[in-house]
């Protein structure tokens, strides 16, 4: 994860192949994630639909590796999923977003 910025108004982090901005002068959430042919259209939702911000993990049946992810949960029962590293990434990634966006 690089977190691409950092202001009072907006948070941009990248991990991988997807970039995840809130900001709060747009009052909005993007998602954008790269394709492999085409650049597919990003996902946004108003900030205030964010209901929550946690941390997913699943076990790959064919590795045994750990999976996770920093789960963006909206209001409407939506949820996004910003991948990470490892748990201890998304951990940081979720405390970094409900620090921004004042959830706890």
């Amino acid at each position: 994860m690089t977190i691409a910025e950092s202001t009072q108004t907006r948070l941009v982090l990248q991990s991988g192949g997807a970039t995840l901005s809130l900001d709060k002068s747009a009052k909005q959430a993007e998602l954008q994630r790269k394709g492999f042919l085409w650049k597919p259209k990003p996902m946004t939702e108003p900030l205030a639909n964010v209901s929550e911000i946690t941390v997913d993990a699943g076990v790959d049946r064919a590795s045994g590796v750990e999976i996770c992810n920093t789960m963006i949960v909206f209001r409407n029962g939506m949820a996004w999923a910003f991948g990470a590293n490892d748990r201890a990434e998304a951990q940081e990634n979720a405390k970094l977003m409900r620090n921004f966006l004042g959830l706890h």
